[in-house]
């Protein structure tokens, strides 16, 4: 149980990182994300909404971390 906490509060935002990365949009790399996150919670694999926060405070600490690496890229270029 605690594996799926700890899952949680890592790899939402290091799926919006990636998908930042690859497409070059930090809104695009959040859209993917929590397109794969709504298909676990349809397919049953969250189940708790306190899962669901954990998720959501990933998301959003990724996506402030996507947009803040983008800006220095922008700010060095």
């Amino acid at each position: 149980m605690a594996i799926k906490y700890l899952s949680a509060l890592i790899l939402p935002g290091l799926l919006v990182l990636f998908f930042a990365r690859v497409t070059y949009s930090n809104v695009i790399g959040l859209v993917l994300t929590v397109a794969l996150i709504a298909a676990s919670v349809y397919k049953g694999y969250t189940d708790s909404f306190l899962l669901i926060i954990v998720d959501a405070f990933s998301l959003t600490a990724g996506f402030w971390y996507a947009k803040r690496m983008k800006q220095k890229i922008k700010k060095s270029a």
